[in-house]
């Protein structure tokens, strides 16, 4: 039987495992919340499951060194990435299981299970499956994403032909993520080491471009452009280039009237906006002469008019980022390529340079905004008008 000095005892003892304990997960809590502060929380989505983009998502994040910038989190499921996993021995692919991103572990790779039944994989093969889950991974990913609960988003390609339905009507992720985060606009913005391009039209007919060169549009790409090269890229006063939509960029109105109408005008507005931008110029000319390397972003009026020499130039390095929205989205420059899916032989040096990017960008952001943080108080104009000037005695 205890007596009452053994009571206090283990009262006392109780509290100090109690106290012991609450100690114990403070510190698990304020070592969580500094890793996840010192870094970013990274999502990744599969993309079609049955091209390379779990491959690609192995071989880059399977690099411990990854760790050490960002903390991974895919969105698919464990089975799919136990399938890849086989096909790619040489990495050492360890993971923690996740069913709630508020449970994220900041020193693991996270596979959030997005779905718990069995898929049938068939790598290779373009079917109505690959893209059902490309777009489940992507829509739960790109909420996590809106919502705050991670800050980045890299995502792993998608076919644009199977992932339509009732569900997705769009043409790739940057229509997409504009309706999502339920921005006026957005850019899809090409970047490299070596080269920034812009795009007014993304996904168009080449019949239908004209019909979008619109002063509005170009205007809008432009203040996005020039935004974000300040905001993401810490550009404090970006030299933009402006593509002329016609060969020759019309010669001054007699190969199409765009460039003299609706680019010059827009260019000028811009000018007033105190934006510096130039142009607009012959595309073939301005990179066969490398003026790209003058400015540090350029404006194309089409998809190919900017892709092609991209990724002539990038060299299988570059990325694909969403400028406009509120978070950070970015994928590789390139497709499904069901032609090697499964087979361990795809590339992922543009993956992997867009993870980078999208961990530059929000270290950018949070830079740019502490930047403008001004710690005085603002005097309101009626409080400076009645201070009364200190005597001065001479």
């Amino acid at each position: 039987m205890l007596n009452h000095g053994d009571t206090e005892t283990r009262d006392c003892l109780n509290l100090g495992s109690a106290l012991g304990c609450t100690l114990q997960y403070l510190n698990i809590f304020l070592m969580s919340t500094v890793l996840s502060e010192n870094k970013p929380t990274i999502g990744f989505t599969c993309g079609d499951v049955n091209g390379i983009g779990i491959e690609l998502i192995i071989k880059t994040v399977g690099d411990p060194r990854l760790l050490e910038i960002c903390t991974p989190v895919v969105f698919a499921s464990n089975k799919v990435i136990n399938f890849y996993r086989k096909s790619i021995p040489e990495i050492n692919f360890n993971f923690a299981s996740l069913r709630d991103l508020f449970r994220i572990n900041h020193k693991q790779i996270n596979i959030y299970n997005c779905w718990e039944e069995e898929v049938a994989i068939t790598p290779g093969v373009m079917n109505e499956l690959g893209g059902r889950y490309a777009i489940k991974s992507l829509s739960i990913a790109a909420h996590a994403l809106k919502e705050g609960k991670i800050q980045g988003l890299v995502t792993a390609p998608i076919h644009k032909k199977n992932v339509q339905s009732t569900e997705f009507s769009h043409t790739g992720h940057t229509p997409y993520l504009k309706e999502l985060f339920e921005v006026k606009d957005v850019l899809m913005l090409m970047t490299s080491e070596n080269l920034k391009v812009g795009l007014v039209t993304e996904h168009v007919a080449v019949k239908d471009i004209a019909q979008y060169i619109t002063k509005e549009n170009i205007l809008s790409k432009l203040q996005i452009l020039h935004s974000s090269l300040q905001r993401d890229f810490g550009i404090d006063k970006p030299k933009i280039a402006v593509l002329g939509l016609n060969p020759h960029a019309g010669d001054e109105g007699l190969i199409g009237k765009e460039e003299e109408e609706i680019i010059k005008p827009a260019i000028k507005d811009a000018k007033y906006q105190n934006m510096l931008v130039v142009g607009p110029f012959s595309a073939d000319a301005f990179f066969a002469r490398s003026q790209y390397q003058k400015f540090n972003a350029v404006l194309a009026m089409y998809h190919d008019q900017g892709l092609i020499p991209f990724k002539s130039l990038s060299i299988g390095e570059g990325v694909n980022f969403t400028a406009g929205l509120t978070g950070v989205r970015t994928s590789p420059d390139h497709g499904t390529a069901f032609d090697i899916a499964g087979k361990n032989r795809a590339d992922e040096s543009s993956f992997r340079s867009a993870v980078f990017v999208a961990v530059d960008i929000i270290n950018n952001r949070k830079q740019f905004e502490e930047n403008r943080i001004n710690p005085l108080k603002k005097m309101s104009a009626a409080v400076v008008a009645n201070a009364v000037d200190e005597k001065i005695e001479e």
